[in-house]
């Protein structure tokens, strides 16, 4: 296999994506040179394909409810969110000419609600600060030197010599976006197993129910499982359950499947309304109407909320009133598994935070940094996936420079 020539650079990094565009940019800034490496043709694809739903950038919630969508993970993500918190993203993006604004939900979005403008002026500065970018070079791993293996798309390796190094190569989801989690195979550092997070969950659905109704969105509904519950929308999916309700749910329903093969999710149809409120205006005549024409003119139900009650409640077709609205505000979702982790919107698991130092540095290996994904950590989506995986880049980038800094100072 062919070898090229070294390639020296102060500061390598690997992937770029949100996390590795934003340790770029603070070694940058720190006046280090740093070549930026991607194995895709351009840098941001999954970033863009965020967009395309609106690019959710952060939330506005007060930071210490914001912490808490971090889970276990929350401590050690403390001190970079609080380093790069949301108002402070929000000020990044406006002095990249990219005006934010917060929804009635409470996330923050770019005015165009599109990602390829905020990208486009990013990778503009990146390359005013003097940062190199060089797609189709895929990480390989090590040389016996320590130098980094890139490989091109002629299998070429490309050795590259750098005084600090940042991975910042994804979880496990998308790869046809180039996070596929291969790194996996090559760091040899303990990790938490990958698994999907924010992932729709299989549900084994009546046939004829899917032939008709997959595809059918289930608006302005709640979900509960245990003491979670959250507002929101969803999809009924031909495997099961998918959409923005169903990944607010965040590691609840993973962590009940995980302990016993199974969950169940409970489905309000009707959260503004109390069970009696509902159970009132059910009980009016329904004069030889359909289930559904019934629903529909009563409450105000779309056609799918007696579909599912054939569904899931056949029994409750005759039931009374009260019985009718018990079951329309706490329908029973068992969830079987959940969908492929390619499906994924992000992955849990990645590094552990015990191979780590606090600037993220790699305990065993010396001015290695890693970001991102590649760190054991999820969140609901909501713009809490941006928000920590520009906090940790930026992190990392910081300690990066610091650490070739210090090399250059004892002569190294």
């Amino acid at each position: 296999m062919p070898v090229s020539e070294f390639l020296q650079t102060t500061i390598a990094v690997i992937g770029a994506g949100p996390a590795g565009l934003m340790a770029a940019e603070a070694a940058a800034g720190q006046g280090c040179s740093v070549t930026l490496f991607d194995a895709m043709p351009s840098a941001g694809r999954k970033f863009l394909m965020a967009g395309c739903g609106g690019l959710n950038l952060t939330h506005s919630e007060p930071f210490e409810r914001l912490l808490t969508r971090y889970g276990d993970a929350a401590a050690a993500l403390k001190p970079m969110l609080e380093a790069f918190p949301p108002d402070a993203l929000r000020r990044w993006a406006e002095a990249l000419g990219i005006e934010t604004f917060v929804g009635s939900s409470g996330r923050v979005f770019p005015q165009g609600l599109k990602a390829s403008p905020l990208l486009r002026a990013w990778l503009a500065r990146l390359g005013q600060a003097g940062v190199r970018l060089q797609t189709r070079q895929r990480w390989d791993g090590f040389a016996p030197d320590g130098t980094l293996r890139l490989l091109d798309v002629a299998g070429t390796v490309h050795r590259v010599e750098a005084a600090a190094s940042v991975l910042a190569l994804g979880g496990a989801s998308w790869s046809r976006l180039g996070s596929d989690g291969a790194w996996a195979r090559t760091l040899d550092l303990p990790l938490t197993p990958f698994r999907a997070a924010n992932c729709g969950f299989t549900i084994a659905w009546p046939a004829a129910f899917i032939e008709r109704h997959a595809g059918t969105p289930l608006k302005n509904i709640a979900l509960a499982i245990g003491a979670t519950r959250v507002r929101g929308e969803a999809v009924v999916a031909g495997y099961g359950i998918e959409g923005g309700a169903v990944y607010a749910l965040g590691a609840a329903p993973h962590r009940a499947l995980a302990a016993t093969g199974a969950a169940r999710l409970l489905l309000d149809l009707k959260p503004d309304l109390t069970v009696a409120d509902l159970a009132a205006r059910l009980g009016r005549p329904r004069r030889g109407a359909s289930l559904a024409g019934f629903l529909r003119k009563a409450a105000n139900l779309p056609p799918i909320a007696a579909a599912l009650l054939r569904a899931i409640r056949p029994e409750i077709m005759t039931g009374t009133a009260g019985q009718l609205a018990e079951a329309l505000k706490a329908l029973p979702l068992d969830l079987t598994g959940t969908a492929p982790i390619d499906r994924a919107i992000s992955t849990a698991g990645g590094v552990r935070w015990d191979a780590l130092g606090p600037d993220l540095q790699v305990v065993s290996h010396p001015g290695l940094f890693l970001a991102g994904e590649m760190l054991d950590w999820e969140a609901p989506t909501g713009g809490y996936l941006l928000q920590a995986c520009l906090a940790t880049g930026r992190w990392a980038g910081a300690a990066a420079a610091r650490f070739a800094k210090q090399g250059r100072l004892n002569g190294l």
